[in-house]
């Protein structure tokens, strides 16, 4: 009986069927750079709002004010008796009645001691020129709550880290296309929800929740990709990595357009709907279906692959080889059970760690430009372009090994010389840091590829959404480590990315060589992989292809 990758062969690697299924699920690329950088524009600081001294409405209707004239009376005050306040967070502890003079509220006090009146600190009346710009004014996010904003986006890489423990899991057992639609339909109807939750405690539970169905949509779709491909043209998860970034520069353009938190909120869930046309576009992964005892289903999705390729398979592909390895509810214990199993999870885990603290420490660092934040942002997403192409170009030439380890010394070496670098040249340190920048997203694009090249078929998507889990746990940690730090030393923060990247690139150079080789479709398979691909993987290769002939 042939194996699957002699079948995928001769129904074609990378044919019109693949390329359509591979560009329809790169869509799910932009919509999930969406949902993970959204809070940037959902959650921006309104410039004008002050605190309203109770009774202010009541007189304002009275005699007519706008929102201007209340906010004069109210902060004007405050300005010339105490030059520390600004209105904000405090306001003076006064009551208006409908008996004082609408001209000069405060004139009973006397003009000469507004200085003495007393301050009382701001809870829940605050006054927005933009009330429903963002969810800080939505939910008064200001303050003594502006903890609360920092809260939200914990919450979604919660969600993140959920998802791919709970998802990842259930792909693996349930199959990847139902996952990957449940999760599209999840991530709408939350979004929805999101968008019109009465209290910021509705808020981040679907916030949670559409973080728990978005990692999973991400996930599925990358597995997906690079199953019904093959081993040569594995690299098109690079090129989904390409989608994330376009979402990243289309994302302040939405905002821009959309001047409503809750419009951009639509905006950004509503696409996930579309997705769900896939059931009828998207198979199911063929080679998850031989790993749960489903030849038939699987020959027949390849014959249909062949069919839309323009290719025939031979009539004595009757039967495909199924992996002999038992099918069993995958686990943790199944990641560290054999010695090279457990050296990748460990690395592995390790890497998405470090790519995803020192990626979000850095853009929380450096400020690309400053004044507009739609440029700022779409700028810091045109920086990540040349990452994926700078992949594209060696990972065929050089294999992945090599280029993963050198991005992150790259990236490690550029964190410790800016932190050396003079003050008074600005653009010299934001340059080397931007070539941090560059090394550590080359580096947190390698490790998908890398991640699901190392797993077996059985336990693939648990496997890449475990490690990855770990990319959650490093997104959540960064602004704590890096402000922390920062207090101690300004610089401090980049010594320790510096550590980091550069030992991950170490150790990276402990993992086995991919390029040209076979999806792995048993556990035995990882560990018959070697680090040393100019051994072992060019007798992989070699057999490789004799089984071809």
């Amino acid at each position: 009986m042939p194996s699957f990758d002699e079948v995928l062969k001769e129904a074609g690697e990378f044919g019109r069927f693949q390329k359509r299924v591979f560009f329809l699920l790169c869509q799910t690329g932009i919509t999930f750079s969406f949902l993970f950088a959204s809070v940037v524009f959902l959650g921006q600081a309104p410039d004008n709002y002050w605190c309203r001294i109770p009774g202010a409405a009541e007189l304002s209707e009275r005699c007519g004010w706008t929102l201007e004239d209340e906010r004069n009376f109210t902060i004007l005050p405050l300005l010339l008796g105490n030059g520390s306040s600004s209105g904000k967070c405090e306001r003076l502890d006064v009551a208006w009645d409908t008996s004082v003079s609408c001209a000069s509220p405060l004139a009973r006090y006397g003009n000469h001691s507004a200085g003495n009146l007393p301050l009382t600190a701001c809870h829940d009346n605050w006054v927005y020129k933009q009330p429903h710009s963002s969810i800080v004014s939505e939910y008064n996010l200001v303050c003594g709550n502006v903890w609360m904003l920092d809260l939200s986006q914990a919450i979604l890489n919660l969600g993140f880290l959920t998802g791919a423990f709970t998802l990842g899991y259930a792909a693996d057992r349930y199959g990847r296309i139902l996952i990957y639609l449940l999760s599209c339909l999840g991530v709408g109807i939350c979004g929805i929800i999101v968008a019109f939750a009465p209290n910021f405690t509705v808020f981040v539970i679907f916030r949670f929740l559409q973080g728990v169905f978005g990692k999973g949509t991400w996930m599925t779709c990358y597995v997906i990709v690079t199953e019904i491909v093959g081993s040569d043209q594995r690299i098109v998860g690079i090129v989904i990595q390409i989608f994330f970034t376009l979402g990243i520069m289309i994302l302040p353009g939405i905002a821009y357009l959309i001047p409503t938190w809750q419009g951009i909120q639509l905006a950004i869930s509503l696409p996930n709907f579309l997705f769900l046309l896939y059931y009828w576009v998207v198979p199911e992964s063929p080679r998850w279906l031989l790993t749960r005892k489903k030849g038939e289903k699987a020959l027949k999705i390849m014959r249909n692959i062949a069919k839309h390729n323009g290719k025939y398979l031979s009539p004595h592909y009757s039967e495909i080889t199924i992996s002999n390895e038992e099918v069993s509810n995958p686990s943790f214990l199944d990641l560290v059970r054999t010695p090279r199993m457990r050296r990748n999870t460990l690395i592995l885990m390790y890497a998405w760690f470090t790519s995803a603290l020192i990626y979000q420490g850095l853009i929380m660092r450096i400020g690309i430009i400053g004044g507009n934040l739609f440029l700022e942002f779409f700028i810091s997403g045109a920086v990540e372009l040349p990452a994926a192409l700078l992949i594209l170009v060696t990972i065929d030439r050089f294999g992945r090994r090599l280029p993963f380890a050198i991005s992150n010394i790259v990236a490690g070496i550029a964190c410790f010389i800016t932190t050396f670098l003079p003050e008074d040249i600005p653009w010299i340190k934001t340059t080397v840091a931007t070539l941090g920048r560059l090394g550590i997203t080359m580096a947190f694009e390698i490790v998908y590829l890398v991640n699901t090249e190392l797993y077996p078929t059985t336990l693939r998507n648990f496997g890449v959404s475990l490690c990855s889990s770990l990319c959650d746990l490093g997104g959540i940690i960064a602004p704590f480590l890096l402000f922390r730090l920062a207090a101690i030393w300004l610089e401090l923060p980049l010594i320790i990315f510096s550590i980091l990247a550069v030992v991950c690139g170490l150790l990276v150079l402990l993992l086995p060589e991919t390029k040209g080789i076979s999806l792995p479709e048993t556990v035995e398979d990882v560990e018959q992989l070697s680090s040393h691909f100019g051994k072992r993987g060019k007798k992989q290769k070699h057999q490789d292809t004799n089984s071809y002939i």
